[in-house]
């Protein structure tokens, strides 16, 4: 029986190994598929800084932009402005400018957009679910989403005024 043993810890632990690499391996990769341009976003159902539960489906039939962002990120924190400012320029004209946090707690946030003056819709991704299901890396990344409900481009990164500007205006277009 002593004979046998060395050999079979070193089975179970080869075995354990593999399944310690396939597990941080689907954590880390995720084990969604991103959407990509033609398909529709992943539905989500957060909670707004407003205290009210935002869904997907409560923006069906208006075009949307959806930018997933950080108070940590620079990039992110940069592009609130020209966020904001199309926000002002486009929401009475059927565009959602939607920002979902990845992983804060609402006090951070809440303090962040009353500093910034940010006061277009902004979510709470506290467990990253939506972030796992749009498959985000890195932030921030925006997705333009039509009224018809598909992703129509991705923006990876800082966004400035008229980049963002000109997304929407061809989101909008019929």
């Amino acid at each position: 029986m002593k004979r046998y043993r060395r050999p079979v810890q070193i089975v179970i632990l080869f075995f354990i190994v593999i399944l310690g690499g396939y597990a941080i391996g689907s954590a880390v990769l995720g084990s969604h598929d991103k959407p990509e341009v033609g398909d529709k976003p992943p539905s989500f159902a957060l909670l707004g800084i407003d205290g009210s539960v935002h869904h997907l489906e409560d923006y069906e039939g208006k075009a949307m932009v959806i930018n997933f962002w950080g108070t940590w990120c620079k990039p992110c924190v940069k592009e609130m402005p020209a966020l904001q400012a199309q926000w002002e320029k486009w929401k009475d004209k059927g565009v959602v400018i939607l920002g979902i946090n990845a992983g804060e707690d609402q006090m951070t946030v809440q303090n962040f957009v009353d500093q910034r003056g940010v006061n277009f819709p902004i979510v709470l991704d506290s467990d990253s679910d939506a972030v796992r299901d749009f498959g985000i890396s890195p932030l921030p990344t925006t997705f333009f989403v039509s009224a018809k409900g598909k992703i129509t481009s991705i923006h990876t990164g800082e966004l400035d005024l008229e980049t963002l500007g000109n997304q929407i205006e061809q989101l909008v277009q019929p």
